[in-house]
């Protein structure tokens, strides 16, 4: 439901009852996420959507065109703490670490970023073949790799992921693993970019979505979020097929894809 269906939340925390008693979206959500953790420990995140500060201008009531046609092209899906009331349902929480993506590249310049940031173009430049181009997205992230160079200091501390919407997935033979209920699915592209990452190499350990929060809690030294997460699951194991995990159910936490001694 939570990828077809948006949040009961608006932009500006506003719960829309009537929409949600319709059955059109997901109710406030009491589930810990990534960002409850992260809190617990002290430790700075936003996420960045694009569009966003037009999208809660527009909630707020505003009929300017400019903000109308901004806001409908900022992904409230794709925002996982919009399902969040420990986050969306409260104002502090809110203003602190949900931004829009113009916010993103401001901190980018002056080299005050949060430990975390989680970045989504709005849908103009997000490479999404339904609004979008792919060389837009490739613009987007151009520029947020020069600006990072451009500041070494910061860079050589950054890790830079880069993961795709949509697989598809009747052209993938890939290996796919059953985790749970819900999966899993097909590959996506994925990409690190970082001074301590392989390079130029394909690393074949089988990862998933969650494997971005098992690398947050590894780096961090954080626990899983819930005591039956898909953060719980092991790192996979050789099993002499480079593919599948010797331990299935395992996932990869993604520090296999980093030189930090060389």
């Amino acid at each position: 439901m939570i990828n077809n269906l948006s949040p009961g939340f608006l932009p500006n925390g506003v719960i829309d009852t009537a929409t949600i008693t319709g059955a059109n979206r997901v109710p406030p959500s009491p589930l810990r996420t990534i960002g409850d953790e992260l809190n617990d420990h002290g430790i700075s995140w936003t996420y960045y959507g694009g569009g966003y500060n037009a999208a809660v201008r527009v909630a707020n009531g505003s009929t300017d065109p400019f903000d109308q046609a901004i806001a409908n092209n900022y992904c409230d899906i794709c925002n996982f703490e919009s399902y969040a009331t420990s986050i969306m349902g409260d104002a502090t929480q809110r203003a602190t670490h949900i931004r829009d993506a113009t916010d993103f590249f401001s901190a980018l310049e002056t080299g005050d970023l949060p430990a975390i940031s989680f970045v989504k173009p709005d849908s103009f430049v997000d490479g999404h073949p339904a609004s979008s181009k792919l060389d837009l997205f490739e613009g987007m992230l151009q520029k947020i790799l020069d600006d990072l160079r451009r500041q070494p200091q910061l860079f050589k501390h950054t890790a830079l992921f880069v993961a795709f919407d949509e697989g598809g997935g009747y052209w993938d033979s890939g290996y796919i693993q059953p985790l749970d209920f819900f999966g899993d699915g097909p590959r996506i592209p994925f990409i690190v970019v970082s001074p301590y990452s392989r390079g130029g190499k394909v690393v074949h350990t089988y990862y998933d979505h969650i494997s971005v929060l098992k690398f947050i809690e590894a780096n961090w030294g954080l626990s899983p979020l819930t005591g039956r997460s898909r953060d719980n699951l092991p790192n996979p194991t050789n099993s002499g097929n480079p593919y599948v995990p010797g331990n299935s159910p395992a996932i990869g936490d993604l520090m296999d894809m980093f030189n930090f001694h060389s």
